[in-house]
């Protein structure tokens, strides 16, 4: 990401902000990885702009598992 389009981005997540559509796969692969690392939560609107974003990615696996 340029400085640009993180400063744009801010504190949103992929369910209002998405980088250029060229790197979109690469973006939300990342983002997931992070959030599981961390163990942070992902709510419902996210959850489906993640999921929609990774239907248009041949590669792309996400699994979303409930905690408890």
């Amino acid at each position: 990401m340029t400085a640009r389009s993180n400063r744009q981005k801010s504190d949103q997540d992929p369910a209002t902000w998405m980088p250029a559509p060229q790197v979109h796969c690469r973006y939300i692969g990342e983002w997931a990885a992070t959030e599981h690392r961390w163990g942070l939560a992902v709510d419902q609107a996210e959850r489906e702009a993640l999921l929609t974003y990774a239907a248009g990615c041949p590669d792309a696996n996400l699994v979303f598992e409930r905690a408890g």
